[in-house]
Order: structure tokens, then sequence, then C-alpha cells
């Protein structure tokens, strides 16, 4: 397959337009960070690694549309205790360049199993997704369980529970042309940190401003639809695994999630995180990253 020099975006212009912002944004890293490529059967893999050499390894899988600078609120803590590595997703927006396009959910899994051996870390990992990427991540937990010692999933999107119809409309709203489709998306979605004065609508912006550049800068290409776990595969899941939902999460009913993994699953720890939706990473990052560390110290072995 060829692609053009400036592929995964629209343009050259569209490209030096978005990396720039890209940089101004990992600048702003709390956290110093080594950054590296690793070459995979689907293209080159960006990684952004922090913490000290030879901690326990934290693997990191964002949301959708974003990349590994979602996690720039939570790498102060996260790093303290752990090497963590915040990977660029192979298709999204971020510095990952894609040569061919996953099937299905299971090469997205491989793909994961060849960027930790890019990283090599063959076997220990802690593994932790957000929305999309904590699809992945349990994808990954299913078919890869020999290599992790602990999985933490923060509102994984679908795995659980279907997305829900509002969360759809309002997403592909975001392709309508002008600024107040995605404003609002944004404004309803990370409400609880909209919520929080002047630095909450700060972020907010930051996030909207973010989406709309992506949409704008790179190619279209489609996106796999994350699936829903069975019964079966959730209670199937042999790795230590913590659950952490927003109570206002968007994507689906957050006590009904809890309510089946109780179910089906209950070897799957569970927590309700207060005064946060699908924000919990922002809203309430002292809280999200002490239930991590507190799970991963005891579970990871």
């Amino acid at each position: 397959m060829s692609f053009p020099l400036h592929h995964p975006f629209r343009s050259e212009a569209a490209r030096a337009r978005f990396l720039e912002r890209y940089r101004e944004a990992a600048e702003r890293l709390p956290v110093r960070c080594d950054e590296r490529f690793v070459d995979t059967s689907l293209g080159q893999t960006f990684v952004r690694s922090a913490g000290p050499e030879g901690a326990p390894p934290l693997v990191l899988l964002h949301g959708v549309s974003g990349s590994s600078l979602m996690w720039a609120a939570n790498l102060p803590d996260l790093a303290e205790h752990f090497r963590v590595h915040a990977v660029d997703g192979i298709h999204d927006c971020g510095r990952s360049v894609y040569s061919r396009l996953a099937k299905d959910g299971d090469e997205l899994a491989d793909w994961l199993g060849e960027v930790l051996d890019g990283l090599e870390i063959p076997r220990g990992v802690r593994l932790a997704g957000l929305s999309y990427g904590g699809w992945i991540a349990a994808l990954f937990a299913r078919r890869h369980p020999e290599r992790l010692a602990a999985l933490v999933l923060l509102a994984p999107a679908m795995t659980v529970l279907p997305i829900s119809a509002v969360w759809i409309a309002r997403a592909v709203a975001c392709a309508l042309p002008g600024r107040f489709s995605t404003d609002s998306f944004m404004r309803w979605l990370l409400a609880d940190t909209a919520a929080q004065g002047e630095a909450g609508a700060r972020i907010v912006a930051e996030w909207a401003e973010t989406s709309r550049l992506s949409m704008q800068c790179f190619a279209r290409k489609p996106l796999l639809s994350p699936t829903l776990l069975t019964d079966e595969e959730l209670a199937g899941l042999e790795v230590p695994t913590l659950f952490l939902v927003g109570e206002n999460e968007k994507l689906y009913p957050a006590a009904q999630a809890l309510a089946r993994l109780e179910r089906v699953a209950p070897r799957i720890e569970r927590a309700l995180i207060p005064g946060a939706g699908h924000d919990l990473t922002l809203a309430q990052t002292a809280l999200v990253d002490g239930k991590i560390v507190e799970f991963l110290r005891r579970v990871g072995g």
C-alpha cells in the first residue's frame, strides 16, 4: 500500500500545523519523558515514557481521537511508582503512523503485544486503558493474559455495556462545520471538569480545540467499532482487574455497568468515582490515581 509523504494527514501543511500544536502540549507536560518509535506490523507506534528506570512497567492506552497527552494530569502520580509508557494509538490522532488498518480487535491486541516487545517488556505488564483504550486493553487481557500482571479499565468503550444513542448522536454531530457542535459535545462529555471554575473551563476548551484540529488535519480513516464482551468473556478474565467509572458517565449508566460486573464477573474489583463522568481522570485525578496505584501495588506482584 502506497501513502503520500504527509500520511496520515490531509496535507503537509496540516501535518505541520498539528505537530506544532502537539509539540507545544508535550512541552507543558509536568514530568520529563523519553520518546521513541516502535516498529510494528501495523506501522510505527510512538511511545512516551516517564518514571524510574527499573520500576514496574505500566502501559497506558488513551481514548479515541486522542493521544498519550490525554494522560498529562495523571503522569506525575503514576510515574512516582511505575515506569510509565503512554502509547499513541496506531490509528489515532498522535504521532504514530499506520502502514495498514487493523482488520479486527484481535489485530489491535496483537499490535499492542508488538509494542510491548519493542519496549522489551515480555511479562509483568500493568495495563490501563481509558474509553477506547480500555476496550483494547480488555481484548489484550483476553488474548495474552500471560503477559499481564494487572489490568485497569477506566470507563471502557462498550466492553461492559453498549454505548448510549445520545452519546453516538452528539459525537456524530461534531463532524458538522463550525465550533458549536464540538464545544457543546466537550462541555457535555467533560461536564464535571467544566464545573471546576476557570481551570476546568480552560481544560475543556483545550480538549475541544485539539479535537477540532485533529478532525481538520488528519485524513479520514475507518475506526474499528468497540465490541461488547459476553458474560463468559468477562468472567473468564484471568488477570486481576479493576474497573473504574464516574457516577455521571455518559457512555452508559454507571450503575448498570457495575451491576453487570457484579453479576457475571464478581472477581473484577469495581469502584464508582463521585463528581466525575467520562472525565474521571481529569475531574478526580488524585482519587483515580490513588485507586490505580493502590490496586496495582497490591495485586501487581
